[in-house]
């Protein structure tokens, strides 16, 4: 043994083997118990499980609301958006959108156009839902829009 050929060996624990007979200590039934499905191969512990009772998240009483059930994702887009992607005499609608690669493949909730910055091109816009300002400035530069 040479000192420069030393390894410190305090961060390596030994790996406990189980189900190796009973000189282990971890024999037999290798730390699983008698029966049940925690002792079967492949058992999975499922979190909130109670051995067959109604788990403790269902016999809780339910408060509150949540839109969560009704919620329908949109897009909200601005006009500055609408300037730097769209040449003149296009149309802009959900699937242009898509094939330009802004827009998710489905959208429940539609299409709503924000006033955010400028609109200079004369494009076309096909929308679900716009805003009041975004109605202003299309009015003001003569821009047409239809709700679809």
């Amino acid at each position: 043994m040479q000192l420069h050929k030393l390894q410190d060996i305090r961060g390596q624990k030994k790996v406990q083997r189980v189900g190796r007979g009973p000189g282990s200590k971890r024999g037999k039934t290798s730390c699983r118990g008698q029966k049940g499905a925690g002792s079967r191969s492949g058992y999975k512990r499922r979190y909130g499980y109670e051995g067959g009772g109604v788990p403790l998240h269902r016999r809780l009483p339910i408060r509150g609301f949540t839109r969560g059930r009704f919620f329908k994702a949109r897009l909200s887009i601005n006009l500055d958006l609408i300037e730097k992607f769209y040449n003149d005499g296009e149309t802009v609608s959900h699937q242009t959108l898509y094939q330009k690669g802004i827009a998710p493949r489905s959208l429940p909730g539609g299409l709503k156009i924000l006033s955010r910055g400028d609109l200079t091109k004369k494009v076309t816009i096909e929308a679900k839902k716009f805003s009041k300002e975004a109605i202003k400035k299309l009015d003001e530069k003569k821009i047409s829009y239809q709700t679809v």
